[in-house]
Parts: C-alpha cells; sequence; structure tokens
C-alpha cells in the first residue's frame, strides 16, 4: 500500500537536505561536472527543478512534458545560471510540487508520465523522492549513496528490480543485501540464475547505474550488465 502523503514529507525533506547541501556551493561550482557524464551540476540542478513541474503537469492531467527535445532544451538553457537562481527555482518549483500534492485527489487514478509510462498517482511523489535522492548524490558534494535513508534505499531496490524484471536481456538474478533481504529480477535471457550479494548501498549503486558493481559478490556467473534506465 503506498502513502502518498507519508512520501511527500519525504520529497520534502530530501528537498530541504539538498538546498542546504548545495548553499554552501559557488557560481564555478556549478559549472564544474557532476558525476553524470556531459552534465554540470548546473544541468542537475535545473533538471530538478523542471523534473517538479513536469510532475505537477502529471499529478494536473498535462502531458509531463512537450516533447523529449523541449525537456533536453530547457535544461539546457538553465543549466548555466548562477547558484542564486538555481536555488531558487528549484525551491520554487519544490514547493509547486507540493502544493498540488497537497490538494484533495483521486490518488489511485492512473496517470501518463513519459514514453507513454502509465502509473498510479499515488506513486508520483516516490518518484520524486528518487530523482532528489539520487541526484543529490550525483552532484558529488558529499552525499553519497550510504547516507541515504534506509527505507529509500530498500524501497528503490523494490522499484528497481520490479523494472527489470523479465526483461529480455537480463538472466535470472537473485539479490540479498548484507542483512539478508531478498530481492529477484530479470529471468529474460538465457543465461543464469545468478546470485549477487553486499551492501544495500551498492546493490542500489549498480541496479541505479550509480556504480559499477565490482564490490558484489556473485555466484552462477559474471554480474549482469544491466539496460540503461
Amino acid at each position: 500500500m503506498i502513502d502518498h502523503a507519508h512520501d511527500l514529507a519525504s520529497v520534502r525533506t530530501a528537498s530541504d537536505r539538498l538546498l542546504i547541501a548545495a548553499a554552501v556551493l559557488d557560481n564555478a561550482a556549478v559549472t564544474e561536472s557532476s558525476r553524470l557524464r556531459g552534465w554540470t551540476r548546473g544541468h542537475i540542478l535545473a533538471h530538478l527543478a523542471r523534473n517538479a513541474d513536469a510532475l505537477v503537469n502529471v499529478l494536473e492531467g498535462r502531458a509531463m512534458y512537450d516533447s523529449a527535445e523541449a525537456r533536453d532544451a530547457d535544461i539546457e538553457r538553465d543549466a548555466a545560471r548562477p547558484l542564486d537562481v538555481q536555488l531558487a527555482d528549484l525551491r520554487d518549483s519544490a514547493a509547486r510540487f507540493q502544493n498540488v500534492g497537497a490538494a484533495p485527489a483521486d490518488w489511485a487514478r492512473q496517470v501518463e508520465l513519459r514514453n507513454g509510462v502509465v502509473d498510479s498517482a499515488s506513486r508520483v511523489p516516490f518518484r520524486r523522492w528518487v530523482e532528489v535522492e539520487l541526484h543529490h548524490v550525483d552532484l558529488g558534494i558529499g552525499y553519497e549513496l550510504e547516507d541515504l535513508p534506509a527505507e529509500f534505499v530498500a524501497r528503490e531496490i523494490d522499484f528497481l528490480t520490479e523494472r527489470f524484471r523479465g526483461h529480455r536481456d537480463v538472466p535470472a538474478t537473485s539479490l540479498t543485501d548484507d542483512e539478508g533481504r531478498k530481492w529477484t529480477t530479470g529471468g529474460g535471457a538465457d543465461s543464469g540464475p545468478i546470485t549477487v550479494g553486499g551492501p544495500a548501498a551498492d546493490l542500489l549503486g549498480w541496479l541505479a547505474g550509480r556504480r559499477d558493481g565490482s564490490v558484489l559478490r556473485t555466484e552462477g556467473g559474471p554480474l549482469p550488465t544491466l539496460p540503461p534506465l
């Protein structure tokens, strides 16, 4: 059962944490490379602001973005802005998302996201939480996968293993973290089964394309190569 109100509160906490951390940067740091190939920190901050507005569109029944090209153009347009402008935009867009989330609504309804993906409206706050937490890590300013809230890590592993379940390029794979929690994914490829184990943060990093999985333990074959998100 998804508790959208709980997730909205978690988004608010994560957004405040990111804003406080980013406030110690300067204009030069905004133009430096992030951990995402081809993106500066300014690209990430711009993306987070525009993603908040895009999810407002989703919750209000509009297209998430006008087009993929428009999405990319908006990020490029906003990436080079000074830090104070970036932070004000991120703060204001986060507030708009929270305001829409607080309005009475049918949270069981289906909504359409990018690329024709359909999901429950109740899951949109968690999707925003994912954006804020992982991109905070991507900024490369001292917030690491190990710093993510434990609840978030477990739920995002749930989400990603579900996403890759049955994928034709991923062998049947069982995951176990160091606390004994278990997940399964893949199953569409002929090879396998593969068993993967390690710290939850590293499992998440591998699934989310943030780490290469080199510290993970594998049995039954090499660590599967996952398709891009």
